[in-house]
Order: structure tokens, then sequence, then C-alpha cells
């Protein structure tokens, strides 16, 4: 359901109504400020930009951050659920990976938004 505004030209009210319709879900928002909040960590992007070059096991992030096993397996599974990263099994080893390409370039962008 679109509104007018009372106040407004008819350039304001397009961008108003405009900006209803565009609105994601509640729901979906909600998931999106989630996103943000795994985001808003040091640590945690510290162990996503550890990934950048590829597959990495927890004691890699460990000795790369200087922080310890137990520390980066605790963000790391907080990560996975996240859906930030996904893990691959070999033998007693778990290695690490950024989930998909959307997670680097979401890293990328926000960097290069601070760098401007």
């Amino acid at each position: 359901m679109t509104k007018e505004l009372d106040c407004c030209d008819s350039h304001h009210n397009e961008i108003f109504k405009r900006a209803q319709e565009n609105m994601p879900a509640d729901e979906t928002v909600y998931d999106l400020s989630d996103l943000f909040k795994m985001l808003s960590d040091s640590t945690r992007l510290k162990i996503l930009w550890s990934m950048d070059g590829g597959e990495i096991c927890v004691r890699g992030v460990s000795e790369i951050l200087g922080i310890s096993v137990s520390a980066v397996s605790h963000q790391l599974k907080t990560l996975r659920q996240a859906h930030l990263v996904k893990s691959r099994r070999d033998g007693k080893n778990i290695y690490y990976s950024l989930d998909d390409n959307h997670v680097k370039e979401i890293l990328e962008i926000a960097l290069e938004h601070l760098r401007e």
C-alpha cells in the first residue's frame, strides 16, 4: 500500500513511493542486520580475511592472528552458522574457506568504501 506525502512536491512523492515499494520485508531486514552484526566483530573480520587466498586450517588462522585455536574455533562455528564460511574435512584436519564469492565481495566493497 503506497500513499502520498502532503508536504512534498511530486518529485519527492515519487521518491517516497519508490522507497515504500523497494523496502525489503521486515524478516529480510532482520536477517541483513544479523549479517552486519556478524561482520561487526574485528576478530571475525580478520578470520574472514585470512581465507582470502583459499582454504585454511584452524591452526593456520590461529597463527596468522596470534590467538588461541579455541578462540578461532569458537568464531568459526559462529561464522559457519551464519553461512559466511564453509568447512571441509580431510582426515583429522578441517579446512575452512569463505562460503561463496559474495562474502569476499562484501568485504572488498566495504574496504573500498572505507578507503574513499
